[in-house]
This record gives C-alpha cells, structure tokens and sequence, in this order.
C-alpha cells in the first residue's frame, strides 16, 4: 500500500503507473484481490505520461474495501 498523503498533496503517488502498478495490479486480480489507487480501479486509469506515479491499494476485496472507506472518510 503506498497510499495518497497530506503531507505531500503534489505527488499523487509513489509506484509508476505503466510498469509497477498496472502489473502488480493484474496479478492482484487474477488472484481474486483488489487494486486502486483509493478513487479508481488502478486498470481503468489512462496514462497520461511515460512515467506517471499513483497511489497504490492492493490486496484482497474486503482489505482494500475498507482502507479505501477510511481514505474517503479523512479526504472529506
């Protein structure tokens, strides 16, 4: 998990976009997990440059469900 933060709101994430989350992501699902970056489904976000960095929640269904709910809660 490599969450979005207040304390450096600029940067929406740590891992690229294109060649550390998508892949980690895939393989999250093929096992029957969850992956997004709090907001989205990590493979549903379009690159919009080579190197593009985002958040990363990964794991299973009901793990990742209730982090993104706390994320949500404190984003409000």
């Amino acid at each position: 998990m490599y969450p979005w933060d207040k304390r450096e709101p600029n940067k929406p994430g740590k891992l690229r976009l294109m060649y550390e989350a998508n892949p980690m992501s895939w393989l999250i699902e093929q096992a029957g997990g969850a992956a997004t970056n709090g907001k989205e489904r990590i493979l549903d976000i379009k690159p919009s440059q080579l190197h593009e960095r985002v958040s990363v929640i990964l794991g299973s269904k009901n793990e990742v469900d209730r982090i993104t709910s706390y994320h949500q809660s404190t984003q409000a």
